[in-house]
């Protein structure tokens, strides 16, 4: 230390606190300190050496933060993300083999009111040629519109499209609920599923109607469950006239959890709020399923088509124990590729071990931008195909720009022929008495 700076020591100025190693190397001495300083960034510290000079006179409180950069804007639903993973992509623009779609609503083209002749009727029927031309460029040989109805609305669509366009579309009946408080519904109702088949149908359709919104008084009072001896009747004549029961019992998990930060499907529930079952005094999903599994174990004679997987394609094992628990199960595909995709081995799996008794649907209505992965458009089915015949990786389970049931890809499942076969058409036509497809 000069004679200056011990002068300066000894008059009790003060000076900064530096380690001992300031008399021999400032710059050596600085980077030390600023090394033990915790307040101090790594990349404050490498910046300030390009500058020791100045770096040394300035100790580090008197630094200037700096301000955290903006975080930008962006609702959810407007996140569009591209994925930049490069995957095979192998289009299929058409089934490779006849397809038999057992899961439609085509009658939902047609106005309430059906007067012939009318432009609301010629609009209607415009459309369904379009349909019709879809399905020769897809390879669809055949659909079921599931909404047939009863009585009069049933005889108006055998008459306008089973018979209008025929081999391509067929028609289910439907139980008539605002009857059931007559008291000889039961009975009424499986002669009414008589009647309906002498008119053309080949299945009878039952909606979630039964265990989610039938009640007492139709409208008002307790639920009508789904096992209720009422239908026993109607579950009988359908086994004894060979009329299979497409049966939709119940919705996705996630449609009776709460709608919150952990729902999968947040965004379509937000989208669509009456979707959802959780709370009020609708039944748990397992309540739901539970009552319909006692209505196929009674009817053992009766043949069940349980939609969408049989409502529970999240959990294919529990589906699977019900396969092999009721010979008369069996399984469609409709609107869960979203489920089923996102677990490729064992869809396959289930797939292979089950090849005899699951069928192609897709729950196809027309008009429906709404729901994409529904929407009857050529797209839609493209992307059925290319899930059931190739094992491409990562690929919208919608023709949409973003997904409409929730944030997630599928990858396919690569059948082979002797399976795509029967899923696309055999099984559906043994099951409707129609030969091996």
């Amino acid at each position: 230390m000069s004679a200056q700076e011990q002068a300066g020591v000894g008059a009790g100025r003060r000076t900064e606190s530096y380690p001992t190693c300031v008399r021999h190397d400032m710059h050596a001495c600085y980077t030390s300190a600023i090394m033990h300083n915790h307040k101090t960034s790594r990349r404050a510290f490498l910046g300030g050496t390009a500058g020791t000079a100045a770096f040394a006179i300035q100790p580090a409180s008197a630094q200037k933060p700096v301000p955290a950069p903006a975080k930008p804007g962006l609702a959810l639903e407007d996140f569009e993300p591209k994925s930049m993973l490069v995957a095979p992509h192998h289009p299929t623009p058409q089934a490779k083999y006849p397809v038999i779609d057992v899961h439609t609503h085509v009658s939902s083209v047609f106005p309430k009111r059906r007067a012939a002749g009318s432009p609301e009727m010629a609009k209607a029927f415009g459309q369904i040629d379009a349909i019709t031309g879809w399905m020769d460029t897809l390879n669809i040989r055949t659909t079921l519109n599931l909404t047939g109805g009863y009585g009069d609305l049933l005889n108006q669509n055998i008459s306008d499209l089973q018979d209008r366009y025929k081999g391509r579309f067929f028609n289910c009946v439907e139980p008539a609920y605002d009857r059931i408080r007559e008291p000889n519904f039961p009975q009424w109702q499986a002669d009414e599923i008589a009647r309906g088949k002498q008119a053309g149908a080949v299945g009878v359709k039952v909606l979630k109607t039964l265990g989610l919104y039938l009640r007492e008084n139709v409208g008002t009072g307790a639920l009508v469950k789904i096992d209720d001896a009422r239908f026993d009747p109607m579950w009988d004549a359908a086994g004894q006239l060979n009329l299979p029961v497409f049966i939709h019992t119940s919705d996705p998990d996630a449609f009776f959890t709460a709608v919150d930060r952990f729902n999968e499907r947040w965004e379509e529930l937000g989208h669509h709020p009456d979707w959802s079952f959780y709370g009020k005094d609708f039944p748990p999903k397992a309540e739901l399923l539970a009552a319909r599994n006692r209505v196929i174990a009674r009817h053992p004679k009766t043949k069940f088509v349980g939609l969408h997987v049989a409502n529970h394609p999240e959990n294919l094992d529990e589906v699977s124990t019900w396969l092999d628990d009721f010979p008369n199960l069996h399984v469609e595909t409709a609107a869960r590729l979203g489920e089923l995709g996102r677990q490729p081995r064992r869809a396959r799996a289930f797939f292979e071990k089950y090849q005899d008794r699951i069928m192609f649907g897709t729950d196809a209505t027309p008009s429906e931008a709404g729901t994409p992965q529904q929407d009857l458009k050529p797209a839609m089915f493209q992307i059925y195909f290319r899930w059931l015949e190739t094992l491409d990786e990562y690929f919208d389970y919608a023709p949409s720009s973003r997904p409409p049931q929730g944030r997630w890809r599928i990858y396919g499942i690569g059948l082979p022929d002797s399976i795509l076969k029967k899923v696309y058409s055999g099984n559906a036509a043994r099951l409707l008495g129609w030969g091996e497809g």
